[in-house]
């Protein structure tokens, strides 16, 4: 998905900020659109697609990372509304590109930043309030706001400048503690982020490739409720569902249109990380093809 991903072998765990590319003829670059446009409308056709649509200038900006026309790391932002699947398909495709790169020994392959670890430190409130409970009762969390989204643009822009950064870590436990500092974060050659909030006006620009998950309102509420009994919250679930159903309505939900590919959240599996190694089987075949010349 990024031009350093098709070094297969690498001799530092930092990021070279100056590289040369050999030019790429231009039917190179039409050849390499035409496949990965072929992977894209294949997928888009099948039934039970991971793809509910899709930007055509994300195959062109797709091809020129692959082609190593950028000169730096890619960032992926995926956005989409509580249950409706962005944190695990997040995982699968770290796994996938984890595992892509076990294989073919490539060190610092993928660096996740979580948008919920930019939550505003509010445990002073929690402890006035007495419980996070109470303090839940006068503060919404469910707008974007809460969080210290140009602080996470900041750290997103500096990982993909090569520098490494020290993340922040917020306790979901309910102490509204945020630990600044606290993980430190490697320059890798994708750098991912998922969250409510993460395509909202003042993070959306941080990301090469904005991915938003849909999913139909009565599955994603079924996802919440069995997530609501999980956590034991009781009488509290309705209240909590109806507040961040109408936020979303105003800051999640515009943020579709902002994506460069909107993605189901009720596809199997199995067919993301299936369409993703499609992806990787290109840049494979480029890496490949580079030692040739």
């Amino acid at each position: 998905m990024v031009n350093a991903l098709n070094h297969t072998q690498s001799t530092s765990s930092k990021i070279k900020t100056k590289k040369m590319y050999v030019s790429t003829p231009i039917n190179r670059v039409q050849e390499v659109e035409t496949r990965l446009n072929k992977i894209f409308k294949e997928e888009l056709d099948s039934e039970g697609s991971i793809l509910v649509s899709y930007k055509p200038e994300v195959v062109s900006k797709l091809a020129r990372f692959i082609l190593g026309h950028v000169n730096r790391s890619a960032s992926i932002g995926i956005a989409g509304e509580t249950a409706s699947g962005k944190s695990t398909i997040t995982l699968d495709i770290i796994d996938t590109i984890k595992s892509f790169a076990t294989e073919f020994e490539i060190e610092d392959a993928i660096t996740r930043v979580n948008t919920d670890d930019y939550y505003y430190d509010r445990s002073e409130m929690v402890k006035k309030a007495g419980s996070f409970a109470e303090f839940a009762k006068n503060y919404d969390l469910d707008v974007p706001h809460a969080l210290e989204l140009e602080l996470m643009s900041k750290h997103i822009k500096e990982l993909l400048a090569g520098k490494s950064v020290y993340l922040p870590k917020y306790d979901m436990s309910g102490t509204a503690k945020r630990y600044d500092n606290y993980t430190l974060a490697n320059p890798s050659k994708i750098v991912i982020s998922e969250g409510l909030f993460t395509l909202t006006d003042k993070i959306k620009d941080a990301f090469d490739f904005k991915i938003y998950v849909d999913v139909r309102s009565h599955v994603q509420k079924e996802r919440f409720y069995v997530r609501a009994k999980e956590r034991d919250l009781g009488d509290s679930a309705d209240g909590i569902y109806k507040n961040a159903s109408q936020k979303a309505e105003i800051y999640i939900r515009p943020c579709k249109a902002e994506a460069d590919i909107v993605l189901s959240g009720e596809a199997v599996r199995a067919r993301y990380k299936a369409f993703l190694n499609k992806l990787i089987c290109i840049v494979q075949q480029e890496n490949f093809r580079n030692k040739e010349i």
